[in-house]
């Protein structure tokens, strides 16, 4: 899946009403720097940037195999896809 927005990037100025200018990074360099105002968004900052020493949990989930899991299955509910 691709990412519906990237960014964020500097506005440097504003055409019109309806279309911006942005500064662009090497990655992008071959678009072309003006878009509708209809595809840009404020940026706001995540917890990330705000707390950059803040440790992510990265261990592995527990896979539990189905014989061994505590709670047996006893019915599958739902499982069919509607208009199909």
């Amino acid at each position: 899946m691709r990412d519906s927005f990237s960014g964020p990037f500097t506005i440097i100025k504003l055409i019109g009403k309806n279309s911006v200018e942005v500064k662009l990074t090497e990655e992008f360099s071959r678009k072309h720097p003006v878009f509708p105002v209809s595809l840009v968004k404020p940026y706001f900052q995540t917890e990330e940037d705000k707390f950059p020493s803040r440790k992510k949990n990265t261990t592995p989930l527990e896979i539990v195999e189905v014989e061994d899991s505590p709670f047996p299955v006893k019915k599958i509910r739902n499982s069919s896809r509607p208009g199909r």
